[in-house]
């Protein structure tokens, strides 16, 4: 099975963005859009995980949502990998607090569930919108959306994710779990 770690925004939340980028899907040459029901803010990917690993990587996921508090976030610009200028991918971009160490701990509790192959790239965190096969010049489309500024929100729950590849990828939520309530202040 092919798995990953994500937070998901509350529907209302997704509203906004759906409608800021509305306007532009299906504009850009060379840029597919996935459905709105895959976005997902990924916190850790797994790759190919045995089933015989899923029972521990449940209890190893639990554990960690329980530490860490649920950040409260919101969405402010957009952007692409590798840059604007030759992108692949066109994402939204979130502030507020720091997710880093939650997506390192995820990360290290699967690989102590027997998930060996956790990509170990830099955390970004980020909603994917669109992908491109080949280099993309999307500067006047950040630009058309900067200004931007969602409604803050508070990530509540981690989900791990089944990802099954094909002319559509289709993702099947196997299990979710609650973050640590916020620190009161």
């Amino acid at each position: 099975m092919r798995l990953f770690a994500a937070l998901v925004p509350p529907d209302e939340i997704l509203d906004e963005i759906e409608a800021a980028i509305a306007p532009h899907v299906g504009q850009v040459p060379g840029l597919r859009w996935p459905d709105r029901a895959t976005w997902h803010i990924t916190l850790a990917f797994f790759g190919e995980v045995p089933e015989r690993v899923l029972p521990e990587l449940e209890v190893r996921l639990a554990r960690t949502a329980a530490r860490h508090p649920a950040p409260a976030l919101a969405f402010d610009h957009f952007g692409a990998f590798s840059s604007v200028r030759r992108a692949r991918v066109f994402w939204a971009g979130l502030t507020g607090d720091p997710m880093t160490r939650l997506a390192e701990s995820v990360r290290a509790g699967a690989r102590r569930a027997g998930a060996t192959e956790t990509d170990e790239k830099r955390f970004h965190p980020h909603l994917t919108l669109a992908r491109a096969k080949h280099d993309q010049d999307l500067t006047s489309l950040v630009e058309s959306l900067a200004g931007f500024t969602g409604a803050p929100w508070r990530a509540e729950r981690v989900r791990l994710v089944s990802s099954t590849p094909g002319a559509r990828v289709r993702y099947a939520s196997l299990g979710e779990w609650a973050l640590a309530p916020p620190p009161r202040g």
